[in-house]
């Protein structure tokens, strides 16, 4: 017979949390591998009577002094944390995204499961989660118009969902902008790729694209050339920039663990009413303007943007721009920014940006030490613009200049996922970029 509610020991309670919120990665069952939410999922429809003993555990009778409960749950995971340093249970990060599926060592056989991770505006981001495989071998881009079958390019303009993998490490050399279609996932784990010393990436009017573990640099200006953008379309394009990820008019993005630097304009752009974006876990070097978001600020239809900027390093030889933002709504939460020469955050247009749980670290420079740039915009203007710092970590002098009366409706639609303590960011950011992956092994 169940125990009552009441009867429900606490030990027992504490075993159940204990295996449920630090021992999930040690678990046998693919359930306990995957995210929280699929856990609870398999408990009810697989194993209903452990979902019983569940449901009588968390039941709002079954401990007297929950707060007792909360202090030994809280130690519990600190000494996960500590065991994790000497090499246990190291996919127990403090990183959702990473937590929910860097733990399977089987991730390999189960890729998909990464597009229930996201997180954010661009959490609902599919890419091509319900397609087939496709994948590349060839690293070739010889014609732009006609691409062959096996290449990246023949890959992304196909109009069904694909989750495009690659055979073996390979340095894509882009004559032209490589043109996305709709529903597809650019996955580089388990292999070394880079998008380098070409043309890069333009995912423009498409929708629900995962572009991960990649590594994208020099990339240089290019076009005035044709270039398919679909099995029955190729047309003239204009020159490119020369973006790493440009975004333009498209939603349902997410940009995670990808190495990108040195490019000509900038590393990721989103322009002309793209929104519903996440760039997360990604590592930024040696760059100058690292990320525009907003086409103009005469431009209104930005208006809609939600981006979210999470988890990413901000690194060696930055210089501004991480991110500067026009219209729209910015949750930039829980990043590491170690270098920046001008400024770290900036925007014009009255933007909503709210900045949570960040690590930001000043430059020596004494009169570079402002976080914040009102870019070209008096004071008497700017100041009613709503830009917070809540809860973040200000080192070497680093401040944050805020402004605005802070209503709550305008920072609701720039909140897109609770901030973790900036003390952990350290922790939550040591593997942004693309991860070295091995088959067999956690990632």
């Amino acid at each position: 017979m169940a125990a009552s509610p009441r009867s429900f020991s606490l030990f027992a309670f504490l075993i159940i949390v204990f295996f449920v919120s630090v021992y999930s990665s040690a678990a046998e069952s693919n359930e306990f591998k995957s995210r929280f939410h699929e856990i609870e999922q398999s408990l009810s429809s697989k194993n209903s009577s452990t979902a019983d003993r569940s449901d009588d555990a968390w039941h709002e009778h079954a401990v007297e002094d929950p707060e007792e409960v909360a202090s030994m749950v809280d130690m519990s995971i600190r000494n996960s944390t500590e065991r994790r340093k000497l090499g246990f249970f190291s996919c127990v990060t403090g990183n959702p995204i990473d937590d929910c599926w860097r733990c399977d060592r089987k991730w390999h056989l189960r890729r998909k499961r990464l597009a229930n991770c996201g997180i954010g505006f661009g959490r609902s981001a599919i890419g091509g989660r319900d397609g087939k495989y496709y994948v590349v071998s060839d690293p070739g881009d010889d014609d732009p118009v006609n691409p062959k079958p096996g290449t990246l390019r023949h890959a992304v303009i196909q109009d069904e969902p694909l989750w495009i993998v690659f055979k073996r490490d390979m340095v894509i050399k882009l004559k032209e902008e490589l043109i996305m279609n709709s529903f597809k996932t650019i996955d580089g784990r388990g292999v070394n790729v880079h998008i380098a010393n070409g043309a890069c990436i333009t995912i423009q009017f498409v929708t629900n694209i995962i572009i991960h573990g990649i590594h994208i640099h020099d990339c240089k200006p290019t076009g005035n050339a044709m270039v398919r953008s679909s099995p029955s379309h190729y047309g003239w394009r204009t020159m490119a920039d020369g973006d790493g990820i440009s975004i333009f008019g498209s939603s349902h993005i997410w940009i995670d663990h990808n190495s990108l630097s040195n490019c000509a304009d900038g590393l990721i752009d989103a322009v002309m009413g793209s929104t519903a974006i996440t760039v997360s876990n990604n590592y930024f070097t040696h760059h100058n303007e690292v990320m525009l978001l907003g086409h103009s600020d005469s431009y209104t239809r930005d208006k809609v943007m939600q981006v979210t900027i999470a988890y990413n390093h901000f690194g060696e030889g930055l210089i501004q721009r991480m991110p500067r933002c026009r219209h729209g709504y910015f949750h930039v939460v829980n990043n590491d920014y170690t270098h920046w020469v001008m400024y770290a955050i900036g925007g014009s247009a009255n933007p909503t940006i709210n900045s949570q749980g960040n690590r930001y670290l000043a430059p020596a420079n004494p009169f570079a030490k402002e976080v914040t740039k009102r870019v070209v915009t008096p004071n008497s203007a700017w100041r009613h613009w709503n830009w917070r710092s809540e809860g973040d970590l200000l080192l070497n002098g680093a401040f944050f200049t805020p402004s605005g009366a802070g209503a709550a409706a305008s920072y609701a639609r720039a909140s897109s996922l609770a901030a973790k303590s900036s003390s952990m960011v350290g922790a939550i950011t040591t593997s942004a970029g693309a991860l070295s992956c091995r088959y067999g092994s956690q990632c």
